[in-house]
């Protein structure tokens, strides 16, 4: 199981647009509990708390310890709603997990070894990370904190797929990766832009020495006709 994290809220009374403006001008972010068979529960906390849990990437696929006046609550982050243009937080939902329920939740790649693959360390390549994060359901147990994805041994021109890699014990792609999917790119090691460009130049290069090649020459006059000519009509 990824690593639990502790969040402490309060319990809000109070509700609406109206309400919510307050809060925030008060420096306090609503949010709620739903789920697990429960009613839904209004919670508040400050905005400095949720601004720093939420630079942290482990909260975003993590089980979360809500601590609340009623008690401690196990759930994972859904929503967060933010100010289009400020740096604010406007609304946070949570859900409350059962240990029996599976969770869907978008897991992180950690791609590791990237400074040993030849192809960038022999060939000056670049690697690229393609996919970031793979939508996996798994029980609250069986949750990691991310997925590791090996791509030390890759060389120039080559790349890891989703159907390279060992999913932990436990974890099953979602439903949504559509038959095919598990060939996609997760990372490569593409050429330098240089070696692309010089390589292009050759080509074109190249092309034209052998259209220059293939073309026939204009047949030169013969001078000697024309000499043998002049010389009858003398």
């Amino acid at each position: 199981m990824s690593t639990d994290i502790n969040l402490t809220v309060e319990s809000r009374d109070v509700k609406g647009t109206a309400a919510s403006r307050r809060l925030r001008h008060g420096d306090k972010v609503p949010g709620i509990i739903y789920g697990a068979g429960k009613g839904n529960e209004n919670i508040l906390f400050a905005h400095s708390d949720i601004m720093h849990r939420l630079d942290t990437p482990a909260f975003y696929s993590s089980i979360i310890s809500l601590r609340t006046p009623s008690g401690d609550q196990q759930v994972i982050l859904r929503e967060v709603q933010r100010h289009p243009y400020r740096a604010r937080v406007l609304h946070v939902d949570f859900q409350r997990i059962s240990a029996s329920e599976k969770l869907h939740m978008n897991v992180p790649l950690h791609f590791d070894g990237g400074e040993e693959a030849p192809g960038v360390t022999m060939d000056g390549g670049i690697l690229s990370f393609l996919v970031m994060e793979l939508d996996v359901t798994c029980l609250p147990k069986d949750l990691p904190e991310y997925i590791s994805v090996d791509v030390s041994q890759l060389g120039l021109n080559q790349s890891v797929h989703l159907s390279d890699i060992q999913l932990p014990e436990g974890v099953e792609l979602t439903s949504a990766v559509s038959p095919g999917d598990e060939d996609i790119t997760l990372a490569n090691v593409a050429p330098p832009k240089v070696m692309e460009e010089e390589e292009a130049e050759d080509a074109l290069a190249a092309e034209g020495e052998e259209e220059a090649g293939g073309d026939d020459a204009p047949d030169a006059p013969d001078a000697s006709g024309d000499a043998q000519e002049k010389s009858s009509e003398d």
